[in-house]
């Protein structure tokens, strides 16, 4: 892991995203890279280390520019410690477009977010930029929605049905030799993707024999929907983090089939890691 991106506006989930990104750099090496995004309709561009011309923005826009260049400077230079390279990126525009930008120029390897979650109206027709990260980022994200120590995150709870190619799985080994975690490996059973307990973690175990996965434990769950089963399972087992992998899918059939990532993302209290699926 070379390279962790972590979106921020200053608030107090941002700087626990921030905390974490830096525990995460300490052990691994990695650059943090902090990002701030004043958004503005049918701009794009970065004006980090840059001026920016008076005729194109009033002067409350270059006010703000110049406020949120001082800040993301205090930012870094207060997590500057510890021998972690810590940059800033300020940009002009869309949030989700900037993010995206960023993790390809970059070669991100992590994206850590702090995020709420959404309901309702909101969650349905809005969304937030954790879910659009989530759905298409080609590189795992992590979302938190409270302060997260890494040194007592012991269990990771990994939900799959252990049976398609699951491309993520080498990524799902780094994450647990990062934390150093105890791996929970869960297949959730539904009314309409039932199999039985043997058959069920038989696969399991196929799997993670041709993985050559260590430290985990095979379970089967039962529920009616697969998101409220990965949540219940992981509260049952105080596990200290959700990983999962995504299909990205997007447009009219992402709003048909719904997306048990991004619902997990939303509604789970715990951190949630997640990456796309080849």
């Amino acid at each position: 892991m070379k390279k962790i991106l972590v979106p921020t506006d200053f608030s107090p989930l941002a700087s626990f995203a921030t905390g974490t990104a830096l525990q995460i750099a300490r052990k691994t090496g990695a650059e943090v890279i902090l990002l701030h995004v004043v958004e503005m309709p049918g701009a794009a561009f970065s004006v980090t280390g840059q001026s920016v011309n008076n005729s194109e923005f009033d002067l409350y826009t270059l006010k703000l520019i110049s406020k949120t260049k001082e800040d993301l400077a205090k930012l870094v230079s207060e997590n500057s410690q510890n021998g972690v390279n810590i940059t800033s990126n300020l940009e002009v525009g869309n949030a989700y477009q900037a993010i995206s930008k960023l993790i390809s120029d970059q070669q991100v390897d992590l994206v850590l977010m702090g995020s709420h979650g959404a309901e309702g109206w909101e969650e349905t027709f809005v969304g937030s930029n954790a879910e659009k990260v989530v759905r298409r980022a080609n590189c795992p994200v992590l979302v938190i929605k409270r302060e997260f120590d890494l040194a007592n995150t012991k269990s990771i709870v990994f939900a799959a049905d252990f049976e398609e190619d699951n491309s993520v799985i080498d990524k799902i080994k780094t994450l647990q030799e990062v934390l150093d975690a105890e791996l929970h490996l869960v297949k959730i059973n539904t009314p309409s993707n039932f199999v039985s307990d043997h058959e069920g973690i038989q696969t399991i175990r196929n799997f993670a024999e041709e993985n050559k996965l260590e430290n985990f434990t095979v379970n089967i769950y039962n529920d009616r929907q697969e998101e409220d089963g990965i949540m219940y399972f992981a509260e049952e087992m105080d596990a200290d983090l959700i990983a999962l992998g995504t299909h990205g899918r997007t447009g009219l059939y992402h709003l048909l089939s719904g997306s048990i990532a991004e619902d997990v993302v939303n509604h789970s209290k715990r951190p949630v890691w997640t990456c796309r699926m080849d």
